[in-house]
């Protein structure tokens, strides 16, 4: 019976002092319904007992609470709702602000970009133009090296044919002047060679002697060689003496070195006595 009551009172969820009431009413009512069923009621007053008044109960008490407690967690759920709305409304406001921001800083970018891109255009142009005027110079200075190496050229071969002639003439100058010296000197030394020459008597006309004579640049006789014979020793041998007799040579003191050296270093003389009647 407790296990069936108190099960009974679990399953309502009233407490006990309901359930009390509650089993006195029905008592009650019991009573009521039988003394009406017997006919006796005539002596029955129904008044009703002011406990049950004071027993009753408007509100489970359990209830309110739940009530209380879900009321709260509603108000939880909307304040938490409310700040996740709040919190979703400020994220949205950052995000529009931050989009705002970019959106500026995207604008703000795109102009430096124009401006960077005209500026290196502008900077483009001004290097074309630079490099235009560098090679208008550039050919310019070609053209006046050109102009230049034309001309330079032109005076070095104007100098070189100067200097060519000049040269030619002075060579014709010093070979006229030398053969000049060389014949005057060797008609000289054939002078004096001469004038001490003492044909023998068994000289003829026809009779030839070449001697090869060598000399210093003083004029002094080195050496007097018979380099083709006459056929007459007494004629040869004249011949020599006649060198011997004529030495040293002073007047070659006054020819220059070279002419000497090409000239009368070594000397050939030729003896021929022509001039003789038979």
């Amino acid at each position: 019976m407790n296990n069936t009551f108190n099960n009974l009172v679990i399953y309502n969820g009233y407490p006990l002092s309901v359930v009390v009431a509650i089993l006195f009413h029905i008592f009650v009512l019991s009573v009521l319904l039988y003394l009406q069923s017997n006919g006796r009621t005539d002596v029955l007053n129904l008044v009703q007992p002011s406990v049950i008044t004071a027993l009753f109960i408007d509100e489970n008490p359990q209830v309110r609470n739940e009530q209380n407690r879900e009321l709260q967690r509603l108000e939880r759920t909307e304040q938490e709702q409310q700040r996740q709305i709040d919190a979703v409304r400020e994220r949205a406001q950052a995000d529009a602000a931050a989009q705002q921001r970019a959106e500026e800083t995207e604008r703000e970018r795109q102009q430096a970009l124009l401006v960077e891109r005209e500026e290196l255009q502008r900077l483009q142009e001004a290097q074309a133009r630079l490099e235009r005027e560098r090679e208008s110079l550039e050919n310019q200075r070609r053209e006046r090296e050109v102009v230049d190496a034309e001309r330079a050229r032109q005076e070095e071969a104007s100098n070189r044919a100067r200097q060519a002639e000049e040269a030619q003439a002075a060579a014709l100058q010093a070979a006229r002047t030398e053969s000049q010296l060389v014949q005057s000197a060797t008609g000289l030394i054939q002078q004096i060679v001469q004038e001490n020459w003492s044909r023998p008597p068994s000289a003829r006309n026809g009779m030839r002697a070449i001697l090869q004579i060598r000399m210093l640049p003083t004029g002094e006789l080195v050496e007097a060689t018979i380099t083709q014979s006459s056929g007459d020793p007494a004629f040869d041998r004249s011949a020599e003496n006649a060198v011997y007799r004529a030495a040293p040579f002073t007047e070659l003191q006054q020819l220059p070195i070279s002419i000497f050296n090409t000239n009368f270093r070594s000397l050939s003389l030729i003896f021929e006595p022509e001039d003789l009647l038979n």
